[in-house]
């Protein structure tokens, strides 16, 4: 190593610093687009609010539409990472098919999601690409990880074998019926555990009565 060359400590603090920054970004942009909407949301106030130049947050957001995935991937991984382990093969379909709704539920009447649904809603055909980052890292995220889940419950002959992709979306619209419907559209103003509880056994049942495995002759 050259005397010119940083020490690794010096790295790891400059990479500790960076990432830390990068958290308080992501922080700032999403309290902006859910309190103001997206088309309210500027980079120069974000950049104000942080205290920093649009420089510095353009080196580490070019635009804001890369900004707006970032909240939205920042907000999505985690529950990714959940919704893998709920979806363990190893486990009886039933079982885990009702941990996933009852956990997909609590997720998208969250006050967070609600807000991000209305604002996408209300600000998709002005501007498309909202729409289309919204429901590539969202919803069409979640229906992969659920198709992928009943491809092998449907080989293993715990499910009658379909379309995979379609009986995702189908247990997907199931659950987002009954009391997600009706936070989203301000009927109510909270959502229990006895709805969702609720909700999610309307859905499997209807589900399960429609890909439960077929019978054998005999």
């Amino acid at each position: 190593m050259t005397g010119t060359e940083p020490s690794p400590t010096a790295t790891g603090r400059r990479e500790a610093r960076r990432l830390a920054r990068r958290k308080a970004i992501l922080a700032v942009a999403a309290e902006s687009f859910f309190q103001n909407g997206y088309a309210g949301t500027t980079m120069s106030d974000i950049a104000a609010t942080l205290g920093g130049s649009k420089g510095t947050l353009w080196s580490y957001f070019p635009s804001k539409e890369e900004l707006f995935a970032a909240v939205l991937i920042e907000a999505t991984t985690t529950y990714r990472a959940e919704l893998s382990r709920i979806l363990d093969p190893r486990d009886d379909v039933g079982t885990s098919l009702r941990h996933f709704c009852v956990s997909f539920l609590r997720k998208v009447t969250s006050p967070t999601a609600v807000a991000l649904h209305r604002l996408v809603v209300s600000e998709g055909a002005r501007f498309p690409e909202v729409a289309t980052i919204f429901f590539e890292n969202a919803p069409r995220g979640t229906r992969g990880l659920l198709a992928d889940y009943l491809r092998g419950a449907m080989a293993s002959g715990q499910l009658r074998v379909a379309d995979p992709e379609v009986a995702a979306h189908a247990l997907i619209a199931l659950s987002l019926s009954g009391c997600h419907q009706q936070i989203v559209w301000g009927v109510i103003g909270e959502v229990t555990d006895e709805m969702i509880e609720k909700d999610a056994a309307f859905a499997l049942d209807f589900f399960l009565r429609a890909y439960g495995p077929t019978p054998t002759a005999g």
